[in-house]
């Protein structure tokens, strides 16, 4: 059974940084593709950032390229995102997700994943 966990959110400053971490356990995960999503209240789910396990191809929302980078380390089976110059519109809930690479949907798809963290609060004050 795929679990994650997600750690490292919190209240920042804007113009500030936090590093997100995602605990993957129950897989090997080769041939997955691994993500964040958000919610903040009142909107839908939204895609952030992917990452492929196995080559590590990245994929960014065009609202956080060049601020965050998403990374992974295979051996602990974590994945990280790194955000920078973080902006009150970044508050949500950030959630780690986890689903198979191949089928019909995109990274940038919920329905392209299975698996999701319980989500971690980041709140960015101005």
């Amino acid at each position: 059974q795929v679990q994650l966990v997600e750690s490292g959110g919190g209240l920042v400053q804007a113009g500030g940084s936090l590093r997100l971490s995602c605990a993957a356990s129950g897989d090997t995960f080769t041939n997955y593709r691994l993500g964040w999503f958000r919610q903040a209240p009142g909107k839908e789910r939204e895609f952030v950032a992917a990452i492929r396990w196995s080559e590590g191809t990245t994929y960014y929302s065009d609202s956080v390229g060049g601020r965050f980078t998403i990374s992974r380390e295979n051996g602990k089976k974590t994945m990280y995102l790194k955000m920078n110059n973080l902006q009150p519109a970044d508050t949500a809930v950030y959630h780690c997700t986890a689903g198979w690479q191949g089928g019909v949907y995109t990274d940038t798809a919920t329905k392209g994943y299975t698996y999701w963290g319980q989500g971690i609060q980041v709140t960015v004050s101005s």
